[in-house]
């Protein structure tokens, strides 16, 4: 019986599961920021939300933990150096999902998955590149 084992299948094999929901999560933690199918989002919203609880003990045995899950060193460096302690204060609820149109080739739902709360550096705006400031101010008559 499959009593509590709610799991997203995406259609996918375990493997090919875990493995892209490792890559979507090492995205997330380098940019901040992913765009993404809801069901993925949902998925990987639980894997992100544990890895920051990995990352708040912080003991090697931890890190062990987060770097096999994640596949990625550097993922894991930025994870316990930057997002973990920013989170410290916090008892959970790390990620927020955000609900966007429809893809427009098969339709399918996409959302937005980031941080809450995390002050990290902005991406630099168009309105503050030189190529913005130089452009000619339309003449009124």
């Amino acid at each position: 019986m499959r009593h509590l084992k709610r799991t997203a299948k995406l259609g996918r094999t375990s493997e090919h599961r875990n493995a892209m929901l490792a890559n979507l999560v090492c995205s997330l933690i380098k940019h901040k920021r992913v765009t993404t199918t809801l069901a993925k989002a949902k998925a990987a919203r639980s894997v992100a939300e544990k890895m920051v609880t990995l990352g708040k003990k912080g003991t090697i045995h931890h890190r062990r933990l987060a770097a096999a899950r994640l596949h990625q060193e550097d993922a894991a460096k930025i994870l316990f150096k930057e997002i973990a302690p920013a989170f410290k204060e916090r008892n959970g609820g790390y990620t927020r999902i955000i609900k966007m149109n429809q893809r427009i080739g098969d339709a399918a739902t996409r959302a937005i998955l980031e941080w809450v709360d995390f002050t990290a550096e902005a991406p630099a705006t168009p309105e503050a590149t030189p190529a913005a400031e130089t452009k000619p101010e339309e003449k009124k008559s």
